[in-house]
């Protein structure tokens, strides 16, 4: 019964630190006249295309950790052939896969290492920048998430579209800390245009943000929670210590990203937005590192699998932010960061798709599942989804 108290307690003062950021402007910038509020209406509607995508007939694919769509709106898929079950393992396609936006297939590569790089043991994150450059990475850590058994996953590496090598950051094997430049369990990345810098969620076993040159693996800077210094794992506070005044142990361990923070995306407009599932946030940046604001998702779950990933609607102005959540993709006003709606993945799932979303230039969001196993590509399974934009729901006056 006294642990049951303390959890409502820990839930209440949480939704109390939450209730003042609901509604809090990034950069104190008012919603533009275009931006609806809560309960005005005029959200983008969702529809899932059950033969998305074409999966070519001979291969199988795993769990699908990351989704990424590039200039010329393919999508790009990250897959786990380690999951596929052993009796179809040898049709096991390979760990990225490209698509044209109608879901057919282009090309596939990956799964062997090379000179200069070990390929992840376990695939976690995928990115394609704005020079065609494919990111890839891991985040087996020791004997978690290490199907392969092989060292741990500390590496970033960047290939052309057509697969081949062009560098690697980091070197596989190390113990990560976040006293050092060392990456542990890093879950996703993002090269930000303006200043050709790669910023990385680094992740399940380190809890910051990581930025380095995208041209040279030069680390630059790094920062945590709220542009704070970030500390190893046994250095934070923990939500399970005896709660003496729990106002002050829900605000010390909010400090702090979660485990994992989860994926980093970059808008138009230059903030950078961070998914901290552990805390079932976004908190949003500058490049510097500088905090501007955050906003909570899905505190009336009993699912962690909330705050995993980010995507922007493709107007000019990207009004909405899209937030990867379970069972449903979350629909806030990018500027005030109010939550305005969402759309159910998959209810019928266990795991509904959220690991990973991207949306296309055309307004369709792609998700993605990576905790369910022996995905075979088809509709209703694990793996890749799309979900085709509709138009608007109709708007209605309301009161501010």
């Amino acid at each position: 019964m006294k642990r049951a108290v303390i959890g409502l307690v820990f839930s209440a003062i949480l939704l109390v630190w939450a209730i003042p950021r609901l509604s809090r402007p990034v950069l104190g910038q008012a919603a533009s006249a275009d931006a609806p509020h809560i309960g005005e209406g005029g959200l983008p509607q969702f529809q899932r295309d059950p033969a998305w995508p074409k999966i070519p007939a001979k291969w199988r694919l795993g769990s699908v950790s990351a989704v990424a769509i590039d200039e010329q709106d393919n999508v790009w898929i990250l897959h786990r052939p380690r999951t596929i079950p052993a009796a179809l393992r040898a049709m096991a396609a390979p760990p990225v896969l490209e698509f044209d936006n109608a879901g057919n297939f282009i090309q596939g590569w990956g799964g062997e290492s090379g000179p200069g790089y070990q390929w992840p043991s376990n695939e976690h994150g995928l990115h394609v920048d704005y020079k065609g450059f494919v990111w890839v990475m891991g985040n087996a850590d020791g004997t978690r998430n290490n199907p392969a058994n092989l060292p741990n996953d500390n590496q970033i590496l960047k290939f052309t579209k057509a697969g081949k090598f062009v560098m690697a950051i980091g070197k596989s094997g190390q113990t990560g800390s976040n006293a050092t430049e060392v990456l542990r369990g890093a879950a996703g990345l993002r090269v930000n245009l303006r200043t050709n810098e790669l910023f990385v969620a680094d992740g399940y076993g380190n809890s910051r943000v990581m930025v380095y040159d995208a041209d040279t693996g030069k680390f630059k800077r790094m920062w945590g929670a709220y542009g704070h210094k970030p500390l190893d794992e046994e250095a934070r506070p923990k939500r399970s210590a005896p709660i003496a005044n729990p106002w002050l142990a829900v605000s010390e361990v909010l400090q702090q990203f979660g485990s994992p923070v989860h994926d980093v995306d970059i808008s138009r407009d230059n903030l950078v937005y961070v998914a901290d599932r552990g805390n079932k946030r976004v908190q949003v940046f500058t490049p510097e590192g500088k905090f501007i604001a955050e906003q909570f998702v899905g505190l009336d779950s009993k699912d962690i699998l909330q705050a995993r990933s980010t995507a922007f609607s493709p107007d000019p102005q990207q009004k909405f932010l899209y937030v990867g959540g379970t069972p449903v993709i979350y629909i806030l006003n990018r500027k005030t960061l109010e939550v305005l709606g969402s759309f159910v993945t998959g209810a019928e799932q266990e795991h509904p798709p959220g690991h990973q979303i991207a949306a296309d230039h055309q307004g369709n969001v792609y998700a993605v599942q990576a905790e369910q196993t022996g995905a075979d590509g088809k509709s209703g399974g694990a793996g890749a989804y799309k979900f085709v934009f509709k138009g608007f729901s109709p708007v209605t006056s309301c009161c501010q």
